[in-house]
């Protein structure tokens, strides 16, 4: 027997709380646990709840400000600035280390900022799910027991505690009593058919599985019909899911983590190459020495986005603003936002996602197929006196399903008699009624599993063999399903038993189909439509999934069991997951391996999970996704958290995903390549000119201006064309672009030198060089910013304004004082009419470019 607790202190149990298994009896377990069936004093439970602590699973605390703040700098992209930040330093670029160690902070700030956001609104959420329980204690003085609802947090071992229709378990419980019990365990196994649970003398596990006994009930399951008393064994991280599900290990890298170092490693190859480059080029061809360190260092600073950090964690945390309020989507973890526009396989459970928790009547027939309306009478009529008579809590769904279908006024007018309702060894239930008009007998109205009611009728061999196999055909088409029957007695007093359920007469099926979600047909085909594969993985039967994904246009395919998967590698899961869309009998092992798999084959995949069965896929996946009602710990390993399990929200949230994305792609493209024609003019200048092609000062003030312009692109609307496909930062295809635009942007550059050189004899005057230069950067900059993009069209007002502004200081900066302290001063009349050719010349080929670029 496990052991969960450290030995007994004062008012503990005198037994650890492992009673979850073997052969003791409800009094031996009572013993134990040092209680008693009329429950515990205020007095004990105050002790045991200090013992013990509160009945609460382990989450994660809220990070300190310290820690997300240090967790920011492990960012590649921000390593990249300290590293050049610390260099500028070393050769005395005082003001370039202090404009890189600004953005640096402002970028942590930022995104600490987005991570305390979500971890408050997560606060909310569970503050608003919060519950009690109804516990049965008695006063410090030994009174009466009374029952009361107490907090869920508050409950101990001992403790005990009843049971009805719609409660959650609030801990690990051992029945004592129970009446028609049965639990919805889908949050713990993936199965939609409730369990029945009933209290046992001598436990018997039945089935296969870590939540098979029926004697106990689990903390994250809940009632679905029935009722019951139970002692709780086993609180807060004592409880069996939490102890089985615990996560442990490092998290896979996501999408962005793998976007984001490419990038990186791309961008540090070429500052690493760089400044040797410059150094060793004028040493060769100018003499020069280690005087041109700091303009080399200054180059590798004009080649960096120095604006990256905060304009990633700008996009990121505008889109999930956005989301908050408009959609009640949550996003916990900043990149993860990233990972979502990314995500091109979406997996998924079944139950509350593409079906409500409640069949509903798909059809009532007679033994020869045909359909029968006064079965699905009989069956109603069994449903509605079986709940009155026994007096059930509530009915459970499939008895609910059957009332919402019948004429109840029907059911009604006959007078009840008696009940025997369902329990799990008879697998049927039964109501005796009095027939209007039919003196001096009862009727008894049988419903139940096909096999076991079928055992009770009148049939010839060849006739019940018939009906099975119609029975098992229809449950293979992914129903269930309920068979009828009935019998006439003569009248008596005396009390029906099970023994009466004999010489029945078959009446026919009733048949049962999960409801769909209304939104869950129209969200899937939006997915699909713009490319995100859907995977269902389930711990349900394979028919009937397959019949759901039928339903709602999603073609199942050929649908993989637990056995077959088990039987195969990762590497051949990884294939098969390419073309498989449903995913039966699974475990939590089993979803976690397929999310693994879908990853290994270059998939940025995203699982869609409340229960504690989805907690290992959660965190395997690239993006965990779970709804507010969640169990506790599946929100906690969540990176995005819905208000209501919707697949319309999670359209939502790919399409800001790829919205942010579009924008962060956009600002790489365009700063990378007007940074590298940049780059590539200042290297042939500096090796053509007598004097330095631009000032350190200049190069800072020009990155400065352009970058922080180059902000407004957080509000720019990308084309449809990239919120239909998966975002995605491929490096290769990043380089490729960046490569062609920065040598047409070179080129550019190089016809303002020949300008320049006609128009005010820049190439020995350097004041009027740096001057031409400076507003030629700025002026082109701004074209990029506009020209490049590949938002819609007119580009949104910020951006607009950004480019403007950028433009203006390009012109005015040498015309008026504010350009004396970079020693930029103002130019002949002339060199304004090239440069306004030369501009229009290379808008005219970026555009030219483009559209070749996006064939």
């Amino acid at each position: 027997m496990p052991e969960h607790v450290a030995p007994r202190a004062a008012g503990a149990t005198k037994a650890p709380l492992g009673l979850l298994g073997g052969d003791l009896t409800p009094l031996q377990v009572m013993r134990a646990l040092d209680a008693t069936p009329r429950g515990l004093t205020d007095e004990e439970a105050a002790l045991r709840l200090t013992a013990h602590g509160p009945n609460t699973l382990p989450v994660h605390r809220a990070a300190s400000w310290a820690f997300r703040l240090g967790h920011s700098l492990r960012d590649p992209f921000t390593v990249v600035l300290l590293v050049l930040g610390l260099v500028s330093a070393a050769v005395a670029s005082w003001a370039t280390a202090a404009v890189i160690l600004v953005l640096v902070v402002v970028s942590c700030v930022l995104r600490a900022l987005g991570e305390d956001r979500a971890d408050r609104s997560m606060a909310r959420l569970r503050r608003l799910v919060t519950s009690t329980a109804s516990v049965q204690r008695r006063p410090a003085d030994g009174g009466a027991p009374r029952v009361r609802e107490v907090p869920v947090d508050d409950l101990v071992p001992g403790d005990v505690i009843r049971l009805g229709p719609g409660d959650l378990v609030p801990a690990d419980v051992r029945l004592l009593r129970s009446y028609g019990l049965a639990l919805d365990q889908s949050a713990m196994t993936g199965e939609s058919a409730p369990v029945v649970k009933e209290a046992a003398e001598i436990p018997e596990p039945v089935g296969e599985g870590d939540f098979s006994e029926r004697h106990l009930c689990f903390h994250g399951s809940s009632v679905a019909s029935g009722s019951g008393t139970a002692v709780v064994i086993a609180t807060g991280p004592h409880t069996r899911f939490a102890a089985a599900h615990a996560w442990s290990g490092p998290r896979p890298s996501t999408a962005f983590d793998r976007s984001v170092k490419g990038v990186s490693w791309a961008l540090i190859r070429f500052m690493l190459i760089t400044p040797p480059l410059v150094l060793m080029a004028n040493a060769a061809l100018r003499g020069r020495g280690l005087e041109m360190l700091p303009f080399a260092v200054a180059v590798a600073v004009g080649l960096t986005p120095e604006m990256l950090p905060v304009i990633v964690t700008t996009c990121l945390a505008r889109g999930a603003a956005l989301l908050a309020r408009a959609h009640d989507v949550i996003v916990r973890r900043l990149p993860a936002l990233h990972d979502l526009g990314a995500v091109d396989v979406l997996c998924l459970d079944k139950t509350g996602t593409l079906t409500e928790d409640r069949p509903r009547v798909a059809d009532a027939v007679d033994a020869t197929g045909r359909p029968a309306p006064d079965v699905l009478r009989w069956a109603a009529l069994n449903a509605w006196w079986t709940l009155q008579l026994a007096e059930l809590p509530a009915p459970d769904a499939l008895d609910e399903a059957l009332l919402a279908a019948a004429d109840l006024d029907e059911a009604m007018a006959y007078d009840p008699v008696a009940a025997l309702s369902f329990d799990a060894g008879r697998r049927l239930s039964t109501a005796v009624v009095r027939t209007p008009g039919a003196l001096g007998s009862h009727t008894l109205v049988v419903k139940g599993e096909a096999q076991t009611v079928l055992e009770r009728c009148v049939l010839a061999d060849d006739e019940r063999a018939a009906l099975l196999t119609e029975a098992d055909r229809r449950a293979g088409a992914g129903v269930r399903l309920l068979a009828v029957a009935t019998g006439e007695r003569p009248a008596r007093t005396r009390d029906y038993t099970p023994a009466d359920e004999r010489g029945l007469d078959f009446r026919g099926f009733v048949t049962f189909t999960d409801t769909l979600v209304p939104s869950a047909g129209p969200a899937l085909a939006r997915l699909v439509e713009h490319g995100v594969a859907v995977k269902v993985l389930t711990g349900d039967h394979p028919a009937t999934v397959a019949r759901v994904c039928q339903d709602l246009g999603l073609p199942p395919g050929d649908v993989v069991g637990a056995e077959r998967m088990d039987s195969l590698t990762d590497a051949q899961l990884a294939a098969l997951a390419e073309s498989t869309t449903v995913f039966a009998r699974c475990t939590p092992e089993h979803k976690a391996r397929i999310a693994l798999a879908l990853r290994s084959g270059g998939h940025t995949t995203g699982y869609l999970g409340d229960g504690v069965n989805d907690l290992p896929a959660l965190r395997a996946a690239d993006v965990g996704i779970c709804p507010a009602g969640g169990v506790d710990v599946a929100r906690e390993a969540a990176d995005v958290v819905l208000a209501d399990k919707d697949l319309t929200a999670i359209g939502h949230a790919v399409t800001a995903g790829r919205h942010s994305s579009g924008n962060i792609s956009t600002y790489l493209r365009i700063t990378l390549s007007s940074n590298l024609g940049n780059v590539i003019a200042m290297l042939v200048a500096g090796l053509l000119l007598p004097f330095l092609p631009m000032l350190p000062a200049q190069v800072l003030l020009q990155n400065l201006c352009f970058d922080t312009a180059q902000l407004a692109f957080a509000h720019d609307r990308p084309s449809p064309d990239v919120l239909g496909r998966p975002a995605a930062l491929d490096p290769r295809a990043l380089l490729r672009f960046v490569t062609g635009f920065g040598v047409l942007g070179a080129l550019a550059d190089l016809a303002t030198f020949g300008a320049l050189a006609l128009t005010a004899g820049a190439a020995s005057d350097q004041g009027a060089f740096h001057s031409g230069w400076f507003t030629e950067n700025l002026l082109t900059q701004a074209l990029v910013m506009l020209l490049l993009r590949t938002g819609l069209s007119p580009a949104p007002r910020p951006l607009r304004a950004a480019a403007a502004l950028l433009a203006l200081i390009g012109v005015l900066a040498p015309l008026t004082p504010v350009g004396d302290p970079f020693g930029l001063a103002a130019l002949p009349l002339p060199y304004y009419g090239a440069l306004a050719a030369i501009l229009a010349l290379y808008a005219g080929a970026l555009k030219a470019l483009t559209r070749h670029t996006r064939r």
